[in-house]
C-alpha cells in the first residue's frame, strides 16, 4: 500500500523545505494542530499516523516486524520519501523522538536537521545511567495494561500530561489512548519501555535539538541531558511547560524554541 494512504498523511503549507511531525504512543497526527500550522508559510508541512494509531491502515500490521523501533523508523523513511523529502526537518515527540534517530541514521540524506521532544533512549535505570523506572515498574505498568487497558489508560494519562489545573489536556489524552488499537497499543507501549536505544545516539552527525519539559514523568531531565550529552553538538531547551505533551499544554512556547532553532 502507498505509504502516504496506509498513514493517513495529509501535506499543507507553502515552502519548499519538508517539516515532518511525528507523535508519541497513543496519540495521532492531531496531536500537533496547535504547532504545525506555525511552520506553513515556510515549510511543507507533513503529519502522519503511526500504524494502530489514528486513521492510519492497519491491516497489513505483523507484530513481528513491529517488534522493534526499526519498523516504525522503516515507515518514517517510505513517507518522507513518499512526499520528496531532501533536507526534512524532522519533529519527534516522546518515543518517536528515538524513532526520528534511527530513521535519520538509516537515511542522513533525508533529514537535515532532528527536533527530539521529550526524548528518552531507555526508560528503564542500568547501574549509573538512570532513565526514571526499574523494570520492575514496568513490567508492571505492561502486565496491567494487558488486563484493563481502558483502567491503564485512565490511571496513567494524568500522570503523563500532568497540569492538573487543567483536566482537559488529560482527557483529550485518555480520548486518543481509547482510540488506538488495543492490541497494536500494548505491542507498542512493549516495545516503547523496553527498548534501548542508547548505542544510537553515538556518532549521530545530524543537527539536533532537545526540547525538555519541566516535571516530566516519562522522559526526567536527566534522561533529556544524557540525549545532548550524547549528540556532539546539539541544542538543548529547558521549557517552561509541565508534564510530558508541551504540543498540547503549551503549544506556542514549542513553536517559538523550534523556530529560534531553526
Amino acid at each position: 500500500m502507498d505509504p502516504l494512504e496506509r498513514h493517513h498523511v495529509n501535506v499543507s503549507g507553502k515552502g519548499d523545505q519538508v517539516i515532518l511531525f511525528a507523535h508519541g504512543f497513543g496519540c495521532d497526527q492531531n496531536m500537533w494542530r496547535f504547532v504545525a500550522p506555525a511552520f506553513e508559510v515556510d515549510h511543507k508541512v507533513v503529519l502522519f499516523d503511526h500504524v494502530g494509531c489514528g486513521r492510519a491502515d492497519s491491516a497489513g500490521y505483523d507484530p513481528v516486524r513491529y517488534g522493534s523501533l526499526e519498523a516504525y523508523a522503516d515507515d518514517v523513511v517510505a513517507i518522507a520519501e513518499a512526499v520528496g523529502a531532501r533536507d526534512a526537518v524532522f519533529v519527534g515527540h516522546s518515543v518517536s523522538a528515538m524513532i526520528g534517530v534511527i530513521a535519520a541514521r538509516k537515511r542522513p540524506d533525508l533529514f537535515a536537521r532532528l527536533v527530539l521532544v521529550g526524548p528518552s533512549p531507555c526508560y528503564i535505570n542500568d547501574g549509573e545511567y538512570r532513565g526514571g523506572f526499574e523494570r520492575s515498574d514496568i513490567e508492571e505498568l505492561l502486565t496491567f495494561m494487558d488486563s484493563n487497558f481502558l483502567g491503564w489508560s485512565a490511571m496513567l494519562t494524568p500522570q503523563i500530561m500532568g497540569n492538573a489545573d487543567r483536566p482537559e489536556l488529560a482527557e483529550e489524552l485518555n480520548n486518543s489512548f481509547c482510540r488506538t488499537d488495543p492490541d497494536i497499543a500494548k505491542q507498542f507501549a512493549r516495545v516503547t519501555f523496553l527498548s534501548d536505544n542508547r548505542a544510537d545516539l553515538e556518532g549521530l552527525a545530524i543537527p539536533t535539538l532537545v526540547l525538555q519539559c519541566s516535571d516530566d514523568l516519562i522522559a526526567p531531565e536527566q534522561v533529556g541531558r544524557y540525549v545532548h550529552q550524547r549528540i556532539d553538538g546539539s541544542g538543548f531547551v529547558h521549557l517552561a511547560a509541565t508534564g510530558h505533551c508541551p504540543n498540547l499544554s503549551a503549544p506556542d512556547e514549542t513553536i517559538a524554541a523550534i523556530k529560534a532553532w531553526l
